[in-house]
């Protein structure tokens, strides 16, 4: 497994690139990279050449930090600084609903593999919030419990939400949060199931394995990811060679590899049979806040892609072979 250096473009956005996900392929377009800023703005870009698709999306009243695509191709969201999430026609950027996530932020927001559900992590609010996609209400809200044991905390930083993911069979979802420690929940139930610990400082992005929805993938601010036996409880392994905070993780549709994005500026490339970095890119100038992988799916698709962001205002992609 490899990655190839396909395409930079500097200067995408006007202020720092906080977020990216793929919209995947409908029978009318092959799928698009979606981008989130501090400028305010959602992009989007074709796959290829990574043309911007239209003007930037416009709407919120601070930077954009989480971007999401519901698994049909056809809606996507963003959330923002300002408590709010943006709901949007993915074809015409038309509004569709504005859901209000205050008295906190959100982090990160992922549609459920189904597309029925939107769960966002709660940041201050110490929930998981999740909306039904057929109506947009609100139709649960998950608190995230502290761990046992853990000791009295009253500011309440320890409980801030920052990462969310869901199981590919839909039935479990993590959320990391800013003391290290990831809770699991039984979705059908509205259960709290247990904590994933190992994690020393925040976890900023998760991921399970698109193959096994038993395995989860976490990256933390102690340079460090881990992998999860999130149905067992046990720490399966870690990985370790960023030079600082990892601050973002996502895993290859063949399920084989992951890559990493950190502050120390690179894109690492992970072989999951030997758990260790087999690449290294140094393609952006500043910390790298987003790697996606792109779904599969789509006509005269041959190879994988990766994209990477970074707060340099950068996007990269790459082939993944």
């Amino acid at each position: 497994m490899k990655l190839a250096g396909l395409k930079s473009v500097e200067n995408a956005h006007d202020e720092s690139i906080w977020a990216a996900a793929w919209v995947p392929a409908t029978d009318e377009r092959p799928a698009l990279l979606l981008t989130g800023s501090l400028d305010e703005t959602v992009r989007m870009w074709r796959p290829d050449e990574l043309a911007p698709v239209g003007s930037p999306c416009k709407g919120h009243a601070l930077g954009v930090v989480s971007v999401a695509a519901h698994p049909s191709g056809a809606v996507a969201a963003s959330s923002s600084i300002d408590g709010f999430i943006r709901v949007f026609d993915v074809d015409s950027y038309a509004s569709i609903a504005t859901l209000e996530a205050s008295p906190s932020e959100v982090w990160s927001m992922q549609f459920d593999p189904k597309g029925t559900i939107l769960a966002v992590a709660g940041g201050g609010g110490s929930t998981v919030k999740l909306w039904d996609t057929s109506t947009w209400q609100l139709v649960a809200s998950f608190p995230v419990p502290r761990p046992d044991g853990a000791p009295p905390d009253k500011t309440g930083s320890s409980k801030f939400v920052l990462s969310v993911a869901w199981s590919p069979d839909g039935k479990r979802l993590a959320c990391g949060s800013i003391d290290g420690t990831i809770a699991v929940f039984d979705v059908a139930r509205a259960k709290f199931l247990h904590h994933l610990e190992g994690h020393n400082m925040p976890v900023r992005s998760m991921v399970f394995s698109p193959v096994d929805p038993r395995v989860l993938f976490t990256a933390s601010d102690d340079t460090n990811i881990h992998m999860y036996d999130a149905e067992g409880k046990s720490l399966v392994g870690a990985m370790s060679g960023h030079s600082s905070w990892v601050l973002s993780v996502d895993a290859s549709p063949d399920g084989t590899a992951i890559a990493t994005g950190s502050s120390d500026r690179t894109v690492k490339l992970w072989d999951l049979s030997t758990r260790s970095a087999v690449q290294t890119m140094k393609n952006h100038s500043d910390q790298v806040w987003g790697v996606a992988f792109r779904p599969p799916g789509g006509s005269g698709v041959r190879v994988g892609r990766l994209a990477s962001v970074s707060e340099d205002r950068s996007i990269s992609l790459y082939d993944y072979s």
